[in-house]
């Protein structure tokens, strides 16, 4: 037997498995070239497109910087420092905002705001988490993209200078994260979110893992960030150990363009057929800290299991389902997935998080999915419509039995840090 390590909490997880029949992906490699403040500084001086970010602010000005919030392992504490650094001599730290990109998730504590971003940067600029729900913080922006209402965070709106920071990974539905996705939905108001977010969007064939030109999600988020104006773009590309090992800068539709063609190689691969099983993770500590993400790593499976198939999920979930938000209670709406997806994708006016309810559902009505978790109970999840297993090693071999004599395995121990397809079938 084999042991593979599954990104599982802060930890780890070991599974045990037969590498006679199994096929383990994993993000391909990526040696760091050189110290991340280097790399950093480097796409803020000499920009994949228009000018450094020092020649783009004037002295007196006033800036925003959207970063992502604590679901996501994006470098804050080395990003923001280093936008700083440019800005040094011309911008008062006074008239700086860092602008949480919560879209409609919770805001972060203050000891998790000192944990993203260190206490340097919280001791010298001003963090505020974006509130989708406060109608008072959001500017009016009009219609934009496909009939799309756009209220934006108005701190972000007012400032002279306004710079998006992310990490590019494949997105589920979005194609990519990063970019754009730091204006809407990061800091766009929940009525823009639900619209973007909405069953017929997140319906369609192309709004899926890797593809951005063509997917109405991601092209109505490129057309609000076009639209209301980006000073400069800047985002990292991480390998499997969290590490940069790529960083762009420059005007924001050009330099993610060149963000996502690194990622893409970095974070998709092709495997030669389809699985009986697939193991999958949320990638770990932050990103597997609730149910919700973790249909991410269920729909990374989902590429590559057969239909009638099983899906294993290993997500630590320390923060429930979670509590707040609406995904619990539209999960429990419906007796089944199979209802569930029914209903959602006949919907005309969104709910909150039905968008994760209707990929799970997708999900769920095509395969078996298991879960393993240290906070969820068997009751909790039974609402989702789901179950979990104490002992991923066993329960994986005991499906591949029967499954039958050919049965094979695929394991994604960084879950949805690495998105498989089946070859001749790429993105």
């Amino acid at each position: 037997m084999e042991k593979v390590r599954l990104a599982y909490g802060e930890t780890g997880l070991d599974l045990l498995c037969d590498p006679a029949v199994t096929t383990v992906v994993t993000p391909r490699h990526h040696q760091v070239s050189a110290p991340p403040q280097e790399i950093l500084r480097s796409a803020l001086r000499a920009p994949v497109a228009g000018p450094p970010l020092r020649e783009r602010v004037r002295r007196g000005q006033t800036v925003a910087i959207s970063a992502c919030d604590g679901t996501r392992p994006q470098p804050r504490h080395l990003m923001i420092p280093a936008i700083l650094e440019e800005l040094d001599g011309l911008v008062d730290l006074d008239d700086v905002v860092v602008l949480v990109a919560t879209g409609t998730h919770r805001g972060n504590s203050p000891a998790e705001l000192r944990e993203m971003f260190g206490d340097a940067v919280v001791d010298s600029v001003r963090i505020v988490n974006h509130d989708a729900r406060d109608r008072g913080s959001l500017t009016w922006m009009g219609e934009l993209g496909a009939s799309v209402p756009v209220w934006l965070n108005s701190e972000w709106v007012d400032a002279d200078v306004r710079i998006t920071t992310g990490f590019v990974e494949p997105h589920f539905f979005a194609g990519f994260s990063g970019g754009p996705k730091l204006v809407a939905p990061g800091l766009a108001a929940l009525e823009t979110v639900l619209v973007l977010h909405d069953a017929r969007r997140i319906g369609h064939p192309r709004a899926a893992w890797g593809i951005i030109e063509g997917n109405p999600v991601h092209d109505d988020v490129r057309a609000i960030a076009a639209a209301t104006g980006v000073t400069f773009g800047f985002d990292v590309v991480l390998n499997q150990d969290k590490e940069v090992v790529a960083a762009f800068g420059g005007d924001l539709l050009e330099m993610h363009a060149a963000a996502v063609r690194t990622a893409r190689g970095v974070a998709m691969q092709p495997v030669p057929h389809l699985f009986d099983v697939v193991v999958t993770t949320n990638s770990g500590y932050p990103l597997d800290q609730n149910l919700y993400q973790s249909v991410k790593g269920m729909s990374a499976a989902f590429q590559v299991v057969k239909p009638g198939g099983t899906i294993v999920c290993a997500a630590e979930c320390r923060d429930g389902f979670p509590d707040h938000g609406s995904y619990r209670a539209v999960l429990a709406s419906a007796d089944s997935p199979a209802a569930l997806f029914e209903s959602i994708s006949a919907r005309t006016v969104t709910e909150p998080d039905q968008w994760q309810v209707q990929i799970q559902a997708r999900i769920q009505s095509a395969c078996r999915v298991v879960m393993h978790t240290s906070h969820l109970s068997d009751a909790d999840l039974a609402t989702a419509h789901l179950s979990q297993t104490s002992d991923i090693s066993s329960f994986v071999a005991e499906a591949l039995a029967s499954a039958g004599p050919n049965a094979r395995l695929c394991v994604l121990p960084e879950g949805p840090q690495t998105i498989p397809y089946v070859a001749g079938t790429a993105r």
